[in-house]
């Protein structure tokens, strides 16, 4: 991709900033709630901007870019999901998957190049952090990816490479920015984060983004096994977790999702499930079992089918509710726990 490092991401900005910004050339307020509804269309180039006077359509292009990164790799699933790895400006790489559901198209998007909470079960983090995503390069991702696909996108997760809070400016910012009227208008609802625990900032999130779903990888019943696979454990324990998590529920009044890869011989068994159990009993929380879906380089393997069922009778018998995820693009590596930055 051709950079142009010394411009900025038009996309970055908010229609009250790009107010601002066409002010200072000299235009009308209300131009930036036009250009803001272009940039929401998806659109490649200011000269797209049909309502938008030549001069401020050239003048912008001086200045700034309109930063959907381009398509270096695309592969189709079996079952229909679309895996991209996406390239920025500066030659930084991340993947994002387009899904079909039932209730409508989902896709779901990186917020870091890489990631630094090294779970060990995981592809994303194999390759460490090289930076944080801006919250115009996240919402990037959704227009070029509905721009290849030709599809409404109706329901974002936040999920790929990366640790969303680690990257707490970004990710707010791109919640704003998909979420306004003027442009995407996508509901809040309909967004979902999750995170492998950073505690300070659960808490933040439930007074910043209440309406917002909030999904915690927990991958295990109590802290010793926790911290096995996870090194965040390490830094906030099992108990601090959960105790944050009980306020967000609190604070909030949403069910909490608990995402739960089960590996075999590790986390598997039924001692884990009725521990797990007896943790969230009598809690506003939903629990996602994830048969591991399988890393190349990770000794980790899925759990037997009759064992995520067993798992899942037992949470279900202690009124837990429970569901198992749907698998979708393991044939191209577009599962959860899949997704790293290569070419």
């Amino acid at each position: 991709m051709a950079t142009e490092l010394s411009k900025k991401n038009i996309l970055d900005f908010t229609p009250p900033e790009l107010e601002d910004i066409v002010a200072e050339l000299g235009e009308k307020k209300f131009r930036a709630a036009q250009i803001f509804g272009w940039l929401a269309k998806g659109i490649e180039c200011f000269d797209d901007m049909k309502n938008v006077p030549a001069g401020l359509r050239s003048r912008l292009s001086e200045v700034y870019y309109i930063g959907l990164p381009e398509v270096v790799r695309k592969q189709e699933s079996r079952d229909g999901t679309v895996k991209c790895l996406f390239e920025f400006e500066d030659g930084a790489q991340v993947e994002s998957v387009f899904m079909k559901y039932e209730y409508g198209n989902s896709i779901c998007i990186s917020s870091q190049v890489g990631c630094r909470m090294g779970c060990t079960f995981c592809a994303s983090t194999m390759d460490g952090l090289d930076r944080s995503l801006t919250g115009g390069e996240m919402l990037g991702q959704v227009l070029a990816m509905r721009n290849l696909t030709g599809e409404d996108i109706g329901h974002v997760v936040v999920m790929g490479m990366g640790e969303p809070f680690d990257n707490y400016e970004g990710l707010s910012r791109f919640i704003r920015l998909i979420h306004d009227r003027k442009g995407y208008d996508l509901g809040l609802r309909n967004i979902t984060v999750s995170t492998c625990g950073l505690v300070q900032k659960i808490r933040e999130f439930a007074v910043d983004f209440p309406q917002v779903n909030l999904a915690v990888s927990l991958h295990a019943p109590n802290q010793e096994l926790r911290r096995r696979t996870m090194p965040i454990a390490g830094k906030y324990n099992y108990d601090e977790l959960m105790k944050a998590c009980r306020e967000y529920t609190g604070l909030t009044g949403r069910r909490i999702t608990f995402e739960y890869a089960v590996i075999d011989g590790v986390n598997d068994n039924p001692e884990c499930a009725r521990e797990l159990a007896s943790k969230l009993k009598g809690w506003l929380t939903h629990v996602n079992l994830i048969p591991l879906n399988e890393v190349k380089g990770r000794e980790y393997k899925t759990a037997k089918g009759k064992n995520v069922a067993e798992f899942k009778r037992i949470l279900e018998s202690n009124g837990v509710a429970v569901t198992v995820r749907r698998t979708l693009g393991s044939d191209i590596d577009a599962a959860c726990g899949q997704l790293r930055r290569n070419k």
